[in-house]
């Protein structure tokens, strides 16, 4: 059977169950699920993956390498597609994220930042991103610690040529429903801080992936980025 084929089995078993779960996730918090968007991850997954997510109406596809991206971007010709950069960018990438990627999920340090503010002065745009907050502590994740996230904020929303248009963080891989509810808490006080910065120009929340959305949603996250969870293991 034809890889796409097996995913397209896959997700018309998970997908309705992932969207109940966000359902019922997001009325816990007095919010509609229909205000959380599901980015489909689909890093390291086959052509075939992107092609079935596309046939089950998802719209907002997420890579985590540059390079990734690139190669698959031009093979899908669905329209309306969004691609979605979570992962890491390098300084020396910037330019090939900004003109690839919908929306940008990591915007780290300030340095990425004016790189991706750069390009988009120069190509008369504005880039649209999230600022990465680093909400666990952990050295092994990216993002501005949240003491002094507020202030990050501000510099990177001052930057011309580009759209902040909220936060992105990561939590801890952890089963500890207190540790998972603080990190996602600790951002979305960061946002709603932030919202009135100038410049600042939305209040998207990139929290939860495959084994945490739940408990993200329930703390504000407007974006949930899943991989495993919809499309099964990565080859």
């Amino acid at each position: 059977m034809h890889d796409k084929d097996v995913y397209a089995r896959t997700l018309r078993d998970r997908l309705p169950r992932v969207r109940d779960a966000i359902a019922a996730a997001a009325e816990r918090s007095g919010r509609d699920g229909s205000a959380v968007r599901i980015v489909a991850v689909t890093k390291g997954h086959h052509l075939g993956a992107v092609q079935a997510a596309a046939g089950a109406g998802l719209r907002d596809l997420g890579e985590n390498r540059v390079e990734e991206l690139g190669e698959k971007l031009p093979l899908v010709d669905t329209p309306g597609i969004r691609w979605h950069m979570i992962g890491h960018v390098q300084r020396r990438k910037a330019a090939l994220a900004a003109r690839l990627a919908t929306l940008i999920h990591s915007v780290d340090s300030v340095r990425l930042a004016e790189k991706l503010s750069r390009f988009g002065k120069a190509n008369a745009r504005r880039v649209p991103v999230l600022v990465q907050i680093n909400a666990s502590g952990e050295a092994t994740k990216g993002g501005f610690p949240v003491e002094g996230a507020l202030d990050a904020v501000g510099r990177v929303a001052e930057l011309p040529g580009l759209r902040v248009l909220g936060l992105m963080t990561m939590a801890p891989y952890t089963d500890d429903e207190a540790v998972l509810r603080s990190t996602f808490g600790k951002v979305r006080a960061v946002m709603e801080a932030a919202a009135v910065l100038p410049g600042v120009e939305g209040c998207e929340l990139s929290m939860g992936m495959s084994n945490d959305y739940g408990l993200a949603v329930e703390e504000g996250s407007t974006m949930v980025r899943l991989g495993t969870t919809l499309l099964g293991p990565r080859p």
